[in-house]
């Protein structure tokens, strides 16, 4: 049984791994040689949520990174309640700082990771393009763009050090009246990813960009309020449906 230092606890986003052990110390039961580690960043809700559960149920070791505490431990409590383990990273992937530091304890506690899911996106309110509120056009660019840059280059080493897989997200409304600020930032986001999976298509890591099915989640609600959300497929569904394509090795784009 392995241990992180109680010192990575930090308000900047030390990596948490809830249980018992010796004094000054958090356990983790991780056999960091062995046991598959998924990566998944917005991994407190959503289908972040829902893959980090569903992957933990495929045997594979979550380390969730997402900014809310509280959501973080709902997701670690049904992940441990359904036999999984979790590390638990209650950071912001916009603090660079935050990210170098993450990296930093994944490398040396686990050597890299074999899968990262990127879901954490900022969700501008709809608006006209010409009355786009600058505070949030700037949110969305540093969560969607800017993050994801940086978050490409942090952990390319990460998946290359096991020969590791990634997964971005598209989403067909990027081009809709309305949805400037998420849709201009949610494409270049894509951008980034599909360039990054032309560079890597002979060397690796494989790079996924899969489009969901609607869901009813808390962002598609601000967009569609009084949609019929019985009519969307639950998260969880979403989530085995493209890991079983990824994983499989069914998808190639």
């Amino acid at each position: 049984m392995g241990a992180l230092p109680c010192a990575m606890l930090r308000p900047c986003g030390g990596l948490l791994v809830r249980g018992s052990g010796a004094k000054g110390q958090i356990m983790t039961d991780t056999n960091p040689a062995s046991e598959k580690i998924a990566l998944i960043t917005g991994a407190s809700r959503g289908l972040g949520a829902a893959l980090a559960e569903a992957l933990a149920a495929r045997g594979w070791h979550i380390l969730a990174v997402a900014r809310t505490t509280g959501a973080l431990e709902e997701l670690d409590d049904r992940i441990r309640a359904a036999g999984g383990s979790a590390t638990l990273a209650p950071m912001d992937v916009t603090n660079p700082e935050a990210m170098i530091q993450m990296v930093k304890a994944v490398m040396t506690r686990w050597g890299g990771v074999d899968f990262w899911a990127h879901t954490a996106i900022h969700a501008a309110p709809l608006s006209p393009a010409a009355h786009i509120d600058p505070g949030d056009f700037q949110k969305s660019v540093d969560l969607n763009v800017s993050a994801t840059q940086g978050l490409i280059a942090l952990i390319e080493p990460l998946l290359r050090g096991r020969q590791g897989q990634a997964l971005f997200l598209d989403d067909p409304h990027v081009a809709t009246r309305f949805f400037g600020s998420y849709g201009a930032t949610k494409a270049a986001q894509i951008a980034l990813a599909r360039s990054w999976q032309a560079e890597n298509e002979k060397l690796g890591p494989r790079i996924h960009v899969e489009t969901p099915a609607p869901m009813p989640t808390a962002i598609r609600a601000r967009f569609f309020p009084g949609e019929d959300r019985d009519a969307l497929t639950p998260c969880r569904t979403e989530a085995m449906r493209i890991l079983d394509r990824i994983l499989d090795g069914q998808s190639r784009h």
